[in-house]
């Protein structure tokens, strides 16, 4: 263990300490994103970005390193506040209207950063069980979502509803596949929560932090043991997560905007929207193959 640390402490030496901040502060804005767009998961995105282990690892032992820990996640906190806030005026303002195209997007981070899940996942070991694991987590999620986006209800909101919300952002944390903000569209409170952020509305945003929190704090410590003691089988659970959550985005965010109804809604031909899809999708799949080159060059999990 110690020769890993120092081993970490070499690496850290050659990395350009404002390009890593800066590097930490984006994730920390798409994993922000993550949250609250419809489809996506914010644990998700963590997993993409190699940010989940040791933020995992951090919460399930708070004390450890606890001041290399703060610095070190300040700016993916910082980034998380900043895309939530500023996504949620997207959401209000022009978002819905373009929703599934820019969906692809994410989607497209996904695709772009499978083969990497892929490997990290048979890091120690690959077993049939495993693979067992990963098709069955793959279609729970997406029979889930699909079922789930059927189904929608509306719930009153008040500081209870808020907090319950708040615990499932913590869930979409904790759980990589689970989408928050498609349970809040279920729920009739997603417009309503993108507008109380928006609006700095306290009585929407401080319960919502409380909930999540609460959540993360009471569950990270059970993901830290199950990785340590089930790594091959969490992953390839988390990973079936990632695939089903991706692939239900497609019935139920993508394939509803091509309907005649919405194609007049966003002003473009069926054409014109699937090709839209398609830019987003390939620059989504670029932009995360790109990113994942960077993180070899600036490894961190080693730091933690």
């Amino acid at each position: 263990m110690e020769a890993q640390e120092n081993t970490g402490s070499d690496q850290q030496k050659n990395i350009n300490p404002v390009a890593d901040w800066f590097i930490r502060l984006v994730k920390g804005m798409l994993v922000g994103i993550g949250f609250i767009l419809p489809g996506l998961s914010g644990g998700v995105l963590a997993v993409i970005f190699g940010i989940y282990d040791p933020l995992i690892r951090f919460l399930a032992n708070i004390r450890h390193r606890f001041t290399k820990n703060i610095l070190y996640f300040l700016p993916v906190a910082i980034g998380a506040a900043i895309g939530i806030v500023l996504f949620a005026v997207v959401v209000e303002k022009a978002f819905g209207r373009y929703a599934a195209q820019f969906v692809c997007l994410f989607i497209g981070f996904v695709a772009g950063t499978f083969p990497s899940l892929y490997k990290t996942a048979g890091k120690k070991g690959r077993k049939a069980s495993d693979i067992a694991i990963l098709l069955v987590s793959t279609l729970a999620i997406f029979l889930l979502m699909v079922v789930g986006g059927q189904q929608l209800t509306e719930v009153t909101p008040n500081i209870f509803v808020w907090l319950g919300s708040g615990l499932l952002m913590g869930l979409g944390l904790i759980v990589p596949g689970m989408s928050p903000s498609n349970f809040l569209i279920y729920f009739g409170l997603y417009d309503k929560m993108a507008t109380g952020i928006k609006d700095f509305d306290f009585g929407v945003i401080i319960p919502l932090i409380i909930g999540f929190v609460l959540c993360v704090l009471l569950f990270a410590r059970v993901a830290s043991y199950l990785f340590k003691r089930y790594y091959s089988g969490m992953y390839h659970f988390i990973l079936g997560m990632v695939i089903g959550s991706s692939l239900a985005i497609f019935p139920t965010v993508v394939f509803p905007a091509f309907t005649s109804v919405q194609l007049a809604t966003t002003g473009l031909s069926f054409g014109g929207a699937l090709l839209f899809c398609a830019v987003l999708f390939i620059a989504g799949t670029i932009a995360s193959y790109l990113f994942s080159k960077v993180e070899e060059k600036y490894p961190r999990e080693e730091l933690l």
